[in-house]
Order: C-alpha cells, then sequence, then structure tokens
C-alpha cells in the first residue's frame, strides 16, 4: 500500500499526549493533531481535552468542511456524532483563558483536495466504514473525506444487504475506483482484494465436500448460485426448498479453469455419506 498522507479519523484509537508547546508548534507550521472528543455543548460546539488540564474547543462552524447547511453550519448530528470518537484538527487559536480553538474543517478541506487531486484510480487506501445504506456503504479514507462503495463492488457473489459484509467502525482496505473531480465524489472498490477467481478457486479441488452460501435461485435457469468464497461461486441444479443465505453443503463435481466455472451438487446431509467419499 502507498503511503496514505491522511488516514481515517479513529484509525489509531489511542491517547494522544498532546501538550501546551505540541499545541503552539502545531499552530505555528499548520500541522494536524488529533483528539478525542469529550463532549458537545448545546450549541453543538464539541470540547477536546488534552493532558496536563489542556482544553480545546471546536466551533460548530469549524467542525464540518462539506454538509454544510444553508445557515453555513454542519448538521446537528454530524456535531454530536463526534462525541467520544477521535478527530483531527488544526490549531487555529489559543484565547485569553488558554482554550485552545481548533478547526476540524481546515483539514477536511485539505483532505479534499488531497483526494481529489492526488489520489489515483486503482490506488488502495485505509478505510473505515462510518454508515451502511441498502445500496452501499459510506466509507471514509482520510481527514473526514468519504466515498461510496456501492453493494455490487463489495463482492463478486451477489448480496442483497452491505450488512451481510460490512459493519460501522470495520477498518477495511478499500480500491479508488473513480474520481469525478467536477463534483467532488469518490467511488470505491473492495472486491478487487478478495483475490482473483484464479486465486480462490485453487483453495478447492473436485471430489471435495465443502460448505457454502445461497445466494441466487433462479428456477428458469434451472439453477442455484452458491458462494464458496466472497469473489468465487458455483452453480448447482435447481432444488427447492433452498432460500437466500441459507448455509449448505455442497460437493464440487467439476472445475473449469478456461471457463470461470464450478459445478456443485447440493449435498442431503442425512445421506451424502452413503453417496460421497470426503478426500
Amino acid at each position: 500500500m502507498e503511503y496514505q498522507k491522511f488516514i481515517p479519523e479513529g484509525w489509531q484509537k489511542e491517547d494522544f499526549h498532546t501538550t501546551e508547546d505540541d499545541v503552539e508548534k502545531a499552530m505555528e507550521d499548520g500541522r494536524i493533531i488529533t483528539g478525542k472528543v469529550i463532549t458537545c455543548d448545546s450549541n453543538y460546539n464539541l470540547h477536546v481535552n488534552f493532558n496536563n488540564n489542556l482544553k480545546g474547543i471546536i466551533p460548530r462552524e469549524e467542525v464540518e468542511a462539506m454538509n454544510i447547511e444553508e445557515t453555513g453550519f454542519p448538521k446537528p448530528n454530524i456535531c454530536m456524532s463526534k462525541v467520544n470518537k477521535y478527530v483531527q484538527f488544526k490549531v487555529k487559536d489559543i484565547d485569553k483563558e488558554g482554550i485552545v480553538i481548533l478547526s476540524r474543517k481546515d483539514v477536511g478541506r485539505e483532505a479534499l483536495d488531497w483526494a481529489i487531486n492526488e489520489l489515483q484510480e486503482g490506488q488502495v487506501v485505509k478505510g473505515i466504514v462510518k454508515n451502511i445504506r441498502p445500496y452501499g456503504a459510506f466509507v471514509e479514507i482520510g481527514g473526514g473525506v468519504v466515498g461510496l462503495l456501492r453493494i455490487e463492488d463489495i463482492s463478486v457473489a451477489r448480496i442483497k444487504s452491505p450488512a451481510e459484509r460490512l459493519k460501522v467502525e470495520d477498518k477495511i482496505n478499500v480500491m479508488i475506483k473513480h474520481i469525478d473531480k467536477q463534483k467532488e465524489r469518490i467511488l470505491l472498490t473492495y472486491k478487487e482484494l478478495l483475490g482473483t477467481w484464479e486465486e480462490n478457486a485453487s483453495k478447492f479441488k473436485e471430489g471435495m465436500i465443502v460448505k457454502g452460501i445461497i445466494r441466487e435461485t433462479e428456477k428458469a435457469k434451472n439453477g442455484i448460485f452458491i458462494e464458496l468464497q466472497p469473489n468465487l461461486v458455483g452453480m448447482a441444479e435447481y432444488t427447492r426448498n433452498f432460500k437466500y443465505g441459507q448455509q449448505v453443503d455442497v460437493y464440487i463435481k467439476k472445475i473449469i479453469p478456461e471457463k470461470k466455472k464450478i459445478k456443485l451438487t447440493l449435498i442431503d446431509e442425512k445421506n451424502y455419506k452413503e453417496n460421497y467419499i470426503l478426500e
């Protein structure tokens, strides 16, 4: 994996021992530092506690670079969602009372510029799953910048929900699929990182009996698609009474590398020992 200029917030979950000298130096050179949000006040400002009684505040208008309302502020739920999370920010000022004024928005702007103009399609980056929707998952790839991982790009085996593969806060590697510079949108893909057909098929041999998951039942085509690995699917003859997501035992009847196909036979657990021999 290439060097990643911005890492996802929360990738490193640890206590950051930031001193007053660290804060002053960060303000001078524009360096990005990290801290944990302790609370969100009634005005949706975020409060950060450093060690040595050093306190910081991210004013609401400095919380988010994207997803801004017409008022110029981020939505309240975005502010509240940062509580107990590690976030990245720049130091804007230190007030007369010694409170450190911070900006997460400044980091977001730099990170977005990096993502849109420096990342390349096909590049692999670290990501953290932030939200799951029926059509895909939103994955942060650094500095608060989020890309969309569509459901069809999660695995070769078809799934009905991204939640079958991923959950919020999962740390994963993702590949940049497409960057729309005009709309400042990033599409991601995951299935390319799960191995090729040949790599996955090499784990299996004809004559083996293995477990699989029913992914599609197509009576009209007289076939049932069965997932052996997220990026490896075989087909068995259509049989009634099987449903999507069901785990089954299958006999590997034939592997056809030139066509990238695997022929399977569904096994009746009560009778398979009489009909099949495990290798």
